[in-house]
């Protein structure tokens, strides 16, 4: 009699794991990537009152069963529903990534390696990769003889907001081409007129911003159809003359000095820069000037350089020269004029400079400073910058297992490597691999099924019962053994 107390008492407490499993389940119905658990039982040792025996031809008798009587239940196991994914959830961060596939992230907490669905990422102040618990997302590193591609090696953490991520290197301007057209009964390009005035804009290799102010004009003896390109001016970004230095003296007075920069070439002319020190104007003079030359019956180009229209050169070169050979920031500057015509405009001209070859190349660039974050379904990490640069910074690697409900639950949606999950070779895969892919600005919700865990609940519920009912029914038949004294 004693066997079904202890037979209910093991029933209680199978049920009772149960219902903690349950409990936890529908706690963590909103915890991002969690996996929800399954409780399964087993009987247990079995008292044998009577051994099973074989048929006796000689006896004339048949075989008997055995009679054993089972002494409860025991949890056979507690297992992970690893392979289920859970419902998506749109967020629009793109620190938030969900892996379409079996693998895992990889993240180090503590200096160990552990492994996640929960990709709800962010950015620690050294600009590392990481989870809100403080682990770093691990992933590959950019090569560093091919900044297009990463390095399939053993993880590391993913630093991609380093200081030296946060901007790009700037890039000098090395051509540029001219486009528009030129009237030819526009009074404003006409000889000893204004002309018209074209900006060329440009950087040098430290990405600072210059402005070329070139001037378009008739000659006065080939007829209208050549015209005269002459550089009035070099500007900074400040708008200030790239020839004038502005100094100022303990009294206030300023004076101009000449700059550094006192020549420059365009084309086969040579440009020398004089500078009022009083007003700091620019004079600049040319031993010859630019000549851009059209076909006079068809207003078509037909060559920009000395005038020789046996030669058709569709560029000059624009350079400046630094005095005394010191350091010169400048690159040379090929200038296309190919792309001006030479038609009836109502007597209007409109000529525009563009920086960049015709084939939209050597335009050079500013330093570029980093606007935001984007990870491709490879897990390629690329910084986006203010001066159209985009930089390849890291790829998030993942893991998978031959066994992963054999992982081990660490909190914090993490999981750890054990003996019956697999072995993780510290390198990982591309998430690609296999049909999987990362998806960004979503993130895998909970697998936990709200129905299937209120089933399970009711029933935990009524085995509950139905062994407290053998305790209290056993100690009812205690009773009444008891009484039998009386």
């Amino acid at each position: 009699m004693m066997r079904s107390l202890f037979s209910g008492v093991s029933g209680l407490k199978v049920h009772q794991t149960r219902m903690d499993v349950i409990g936890n389940n529908i706690s963590n119905v909103n915890t991002i990537g969690f996996k929800s658990s399954s409780v399964t039982f087993s009987d247990v040792f079995y008292q044998t009152t009577q051994s099973a025996s074989g048929p006796n031809a000689a006896t004339g008798t048949t075989g008997r069963n055995a009679m054993q009587i089972g002494l409860g239940s025991n949890v056979a196991s507690i297992t992970t529903s690893v392979g289920t994914t859970g419902a998506s959830q749109r967020t629009d961060n793109p620190f938030d990534v969900m892996i379409e596939g079996d693998g895992f992230f990889i993240v180090n907490y503590g200096g160990s390696n552990f492994f996640t669905k929960a990709g709800s990422f962010g950015v620690d102040a050294f600009g590392t990769l990481c989870t809100p618990a403080g682990a770093s997302v691990m992933g590959w590193q950019v090569d560093p003889m091919d900044p297009t591609k990463t390095v399939a090696d053993m993880v590391s953490p993913l630093n991609i907001m380093s200081p030296e991520n946060l901007y790009t290197a700037p890039e000098a301007t090395t051509a540029a081409y001219v486009s528009g057209n030129i009237d030819s009964k526009d009074t404003q390009i006409a000889y000893n007129a204004t002309g018209k005035m074209v900006n060329l804009g440009f950087y040098d290799n430290m990405g600072h911003s210059y402005k070329a102010d070139l001037r378009v004009r008739q000659t006065s003896d080939e007829g209208t159809n050549v015209y005269t390109v002459d550089v009035m001016d070099i500007k900074d970004e400040h708008g200030k003359s790239i020839f004038v230095i502005e100094e100022v003296d303990d009294e206030g007075n300023v004076t101009y000095e000449p700059s550094g920069i006192t020549r420059i070439n365009f084309g086969d002319a040579q440009y020398n820069a004089t500078v009022d020190q009083t007003t700091g104007h620019v004079t600049l003079t040319a031993t010859e000037s630019v000549l851009l030359t059209f076909n006079g019956s068809t207003g078509n180009f037909v060559s920009v350089g000395d005038g020789d229209t046996d030669s058709a050169n569709k560029s000059v070169s624009l350079s400046i020269v630094a005095d005394g050979g010191g350091a010169n920031p400048f690159s040379d500057i090929d200038v296309d004029f190919s792309k001006v015509t030479m038609y009836s405009n109502s007597g209007n001209s409109s000529l525009e400079a563009n920086r960049g070859s015709l084939q939209g190349i050597g335009g050079g660039k500013k330093v570029g400073n980093m606007t935001g974050i984007s990870i491709d379904a490879s897990g390629k990490i690329y910084g986006k910058y203010d001066n159209g640069d985009s930089k390849l910074l890291g790829q998030i690697a993942v893991a998978t297992f031959s066994n992963p409900a054999g992982l081990e639950a660490v909190g914090n949606s993490m999981f750890a490597a054990t003996q019956n999950s697999g072995d993780f070779d510290g390198i990982g895969q591309d998430p690609t691999l296999g049909g999987g892919s990362l998806t960004t600005g979503v993130l895998e919700m909970s697998n936990v099924d709200l129905s299937a865990q209120f089933t399970d609940m009711i029933t935990t519920q009524r085995g509950f019962q139905a062994n407290s009912r053998i305790i209290t029914t056993s100690d009812s038949l205690l009773e009444e053994l008891i009484n039998l004294k009386r």
